[in-house]
């Protein structure tokens, strides 16, 4: 079989200043492209040279244009992190890029320390999902940022002072539920648990801030078996792991919802550690609940990982694996 011909594409831009900015210092962000994507580029001016064969051209070509266009949306455009640069390489990759489908950058969330914009069309759509409805399923795997931009939609609602509190909570399935048996206090037994949580708040809110709200209970995270028997008002509640919840379980955490309070409920339905044959109340409540007012559900998939590229390649190995 004869080896497909080079070509090179040549692409103009308007900004010669933003162009810079695109490329990275010393061209950091054109090397992660073409070692990825195995093309050659090359900038001279404001002119961005592309050679390779033809598919990986095209690909590249929508990764440098999609990195332009999001610079030239910023008030006042600044280097690209390394991340968004590998976010929008993955999305060439899938050839998930279409130059007439842009990510909606009108609603975000704004935080302590950042504002946090969706990365992806899906998480697009999850903001607006959460912002519209009381209750809201995130289902997917890890990466997908469903966990993540749920706990910035709660803190963006806090410092607007729409809800009261946050609460955060997570089954803590691999002890069975069964705290007492775990060394230290209840802060130490259920801190491994709901580590992924206290990562995110970290990420949007100074430290000293997030330990001031958890000892006034302005922020709570506590286990899924803390829920049983209240009412929660007033605050946005994240049940994270869902997977892990029985059905009974879910149906409890559910009908805690009270008066000017939301909900998001995250999870991965592969990713199931329940004993074998017992159900998962996320599955089932899924299953239930698709066509009742007030509850919008999202899927993400592998395409939608926002990590290291590789992560999006594994993810979507074991997806094929499983059809």
């Amino acid at each position: 079989m004869a080896p497909t011909k080079a070509n090179t594409v040549t692409l103009e831009f308007e900004d010669n200043n933003l162009l810079v900015l695109m490329c990275g210092q010393h061209n950091q962000h054109l090397a992660r492209i073409e070692q990825v994507l195995d093309v050659s580029l090359d900038s001279f001016g404001n002119q961005l040279h592309i050679s390779g064969v033809a598919e990986n051209i095209e690909r590249a070509a929508q990764a440098v244009q999609k990195l332009y266009h999001q610079l030239s949306q910023q008030e006042d455009p600044q280097d690209i992190n390394s991340h968004l640069v590998d976010d929008v390489i993955t999305q060439a990759e899938h050839g998930q890029i279409d130059p007439d489908q842009q990510v909606n950058k009108d609603i975000f969330a704004t935080t302590w320390k950042k504002k946090i914009f969706a990365r992806t069309p899906s998480q697009a759509r999850y903001f607006e999902m959460m912002r519209d409805n009381e209750v809201v399923f995130g289902l997917g795997p890890a990466g997908t940022g469903k966990t993540y931009m749920a706990v910035a939609w709660a803190v963006d609602c806090l410092k607007k002072r729409q809800v009261e509190r946050i609460i955060l909570s997570r089954p803590a399935v691999e002890a069975g539920e069964r705290l007492g048996f775990l060394p230290g206090d209840m802060k130490e037994k259920v801190d491994p648990y709901l580590r992924p949580l206290y990562d995110a708040l970290y990420d949007m809110m100074p430290a000293d801030k997030v330990d001031r709200m958890i000892a006034s209970n302005e922020i709570e995270i506590a286990p899924l078996a803390f829920m049983r028997g209240r009412t929660l008002s007033d605050a946005f509640v994240i049940i994270d792991e869902a997977q892990n919840t029985t059905p009974v379980q879910m149906k409890m955490v559910l009908t805690r919802l009270g008066q000017g309070s939301r909900m998001v409920i995250t999870g991965d339905l592969s990713q199931i550690d329940l004993p074998s044959g017992q159900a998962s109340g996320l599955s089932d409540a899924v299953s239930r609940l698709g066509k009742v007012r007030g509850i919008d559900i999202i899927r993400f998939s592998g395409e939608d990982v926002v990590r290291h590229p590789v992560v999006a390649r594994i993810l979507k190995a074991y997806e094929k694996s499983q059809t």
